[in-house]
Parts: C-alpha cells; structure tokens; sequence
C-alpha cells in the first residue's frame, strides 16, 4: 500500500445534476501514489458522480478535487486530461466505425512527448490481444475486448491516474477475469488506479484501499481485503446475513483467500 502523498483527491465534495438535489454530500476520497483504490455501493450511492466531478466532467458545488496539491474543482475535463488524469467511461468508450488501431492512434493525439508510434508498440506489449486485432473494427469486439480497448486508448498519452467507471459491467463472467488481470497489470507498470466497480468482491479483493458509498455520503473507509470481510459491510452491501461467514472458493474464511466474483 502507498504511504505516500495523495496523487488525487477531494475534500468535502459536494455534486449533483439538478438544481438545489445534491447527490455527493460532503464526500472525501484519497488516492495515494501507486495504489488501487475502489469505490463501491448500491445503485445511485453517487459512484459515476463522484468520479465524473472528479475528472472535469461535472463541476462541483462546494468542496474541493486536488491533483497532487492543486486545487482543480474547477479545471476543464481536458485540462485535467493534461495534467496526467485518464478517464475511461462506462459507455460509448471506443469509437466503434473505427480499427482498434486507429481507436489508438487517436490517443495518442493527447500524448505529452514524442514518438506515439513507440508507444503503441508498448501498449500492444500490454494488451497483446489488441495487438492481434489492430486491422478489426472496434465495434465487433466483444465486450471484453471493447474494455481493453478503451483503457488502452487512454494509456497512450501516459496518465499517472487511470479513472475507471465500472469496468467489469456488461460483461460476460469469463471475460471479467481477463479485464481485472489487465487493471492489474496496468497497476503494476506505476500507473495510480481510481475505480468504480460493481462487482465488488473482485474489486475489493485486489485494492489497496477502497470506500464505500451510500446516499452520496462515505459510509466505510478501508484496505480493500479488510471490507471484505467486515461484518458491517457484508450485511450492508455485500449480501450475506449478519453471523454468516463469507467462504472463499477454497472453502475458508474471507480473511484468507478472496471470495469468488460475483456482480453486487
């Protein structure tokens, strides 16, 4: 786990859509350098806003969102891009009329540097799959394919902060698997990781951190593998009856071997 300064974060941010409803109410979040750090909660806890608020997309009503110290609450989503914050959405996240090279070749548009074509060679190393399917259009990937090609899109330009909106929903359970690998591999390579994810169970298993959120506010703060197996949050979010013991695919305890993956 990182011990180190917050990369990104807020500080009693408070969001919504319509005038005088407020959907975030004072919620803090931290993401320190290196770590993954997920955000989950039931449907409409405030998970999508709060990640859009914190990329540019939706301009906070009070509070602040700090890159690294700076204040950007009220920076533009390109901006943000600039400065090393990548976003990748739930929906209509590839440009689907168009190769998965080409999908690419777009990001690397927003690339700090040179030598784009280097690399897309590098993240073909990452993604090898997309490697195999650079002449394909994105819109006949599978869904799995489809994510990977997103997040790969948005790694062209080099974000220190990849921001992740669900990226496991709609998928089929054995192409899930594939996309958590990738998250981690990208974790691996120095890149910080902010998700929302409704398949909680993975999630917080393989986080450093994570939070989670109900009726916009920050309910539960903690290591990822601690959540999982806190009483309070698996009668809450996770579904199991209070004095029920989680099992892990092996048959133990939640606090050895993580619970298999299940979409919440």
């Amino acid at each position: 786990m990182s011990t180190g300064a917050a990369v990104l974060e807020t500080r009693d941010l408070v969001a919504g859509y319509v005038p005088e409803v407020d959907i975030l109410h004072g919620v803090e979040v931290r993401v320190g350098e290196g770590e993954i750090v997920t955000i989950v909660g039931p449907n409409g806890a405030g998970k999508s806003t709060l990640v859009r608020s914190m990329c540019g997309l939706l301009p906070p009503r009070s509070g602040q969102v700090l890159y690294r110290g700076e204040d950007i609450s009220r920076a533009k989503a390109h901006a943000i891009v600039r400065k090393g914050v990548g976003y990748v959405p739930q929906l209509e996240n590839v440009f689907v009329n168009m190769t998965v090279e080409e999908n690419l070749e777009l990001g690397a548009f927003a690339r700090r540097g040179t030598r784009p074509r280097e690399r897309i060679e590098a993240i073909h190393e990452l993604f090898p799959r997309l490697a195999e399917r650079r002449r394909q259009r994105a819109g006949t990937l599978s869904g799995g394919e489809r994510q990977m090609l997103a997040m790969a899109r948005t790694l062209i330009p080099e974000p220190d902060v990849l921001v992740l909106d669900e990226p496991s929903s709609g998928l089929a359970p054995t192409l899930v698997g594939a996309v958590f690998e990738r998250i981690a591999a990208i974790n691996e390579t120095g890149v910080t990781i902010l998700m929302v994810e409704q398949n909680a169970r993975r999630a917080l298993a393989m986080s450093h951190r994570a939070y989670v959120l109900d009726l916009g506010r920050s309910r539960f703060e903690g290591a990822g593998r601690e959540l999982l197996a806190d009483p309070k949050v698996i009668e809450l979010y996770l579904g199991v009856a209070r004095g029920a013991t989680p099992r892990s695919p092996g048959g133990g305890a939640a606090g050895g071997q993580a619970p298999p993956a299940s979409a919440s």
